[in-house]
């Protein structure tokens, strides 16, 4: 008898590559976006989607606020046509992010989506800041997105 894993046989390790490195390529984490500020090596554009007021209560650290709804060919045409945009929003459970990839995709810029959001980083134990301050790491408490 065979577990409910194996139920659903597992893709051809050729297909599975193709479908890892897919997601790789829309896709990082916190800890490669904590990493790569923590180094210095931060080439890319770090977006919080959610409300101005959400993002006022607490962001990651280096990000700046454009919800989706006002991310306009007139606001992106500030921005290289090679930058990289690395957006996030509330959590897995908000498709802010989503709709802010797609977006930014339709006006021709490269997007990944930040795995998690704010709960991600949250729950990585690392500290948001309000733009003044860094704010002690909340790991459980709710943030909304208001998006």
């Amino acid at each position: 008898m065979s577990s409910l894993v194996r139920q659903i046989p597992a893709a051809l390790p050729s297909v599975a590559l193709m479908h890892f490195s897919n997601r790789l390529a829309f896709e990082t984490d916190c800890s490669d976006v904590y990493a790569s500020q923590q180094a210095g090596s931060v080439d890319y554009v770090l977006v919080d989607v959610r409300s101005a007021e959400a993002y006022a209560q607490g962001h990651v650290p280096g990000a700046i606020n454009i919800p989706h709804r006002l991310m306009s060919a007139e606001r992106m045409a500030a921005y290289p046509r090679d930058t990289l945009f690395v957006v996030y929003c509330a959590g897995p459970h908000c498709n802010g992010v989503h709709r802010s990839a797609v977006r930014l995709a339709s006006l021709g810029f490269a997007v990944k989506e930040m795995l998690g959001g704010v709960t991600g980083w949250l729950d990585e134990g690392l500290s948001l800041t309000d733009g003044a301050a860094v704010l002690p790491s909340a790991a459980g408490q709710a943030i909304g997105c208001a998006c």
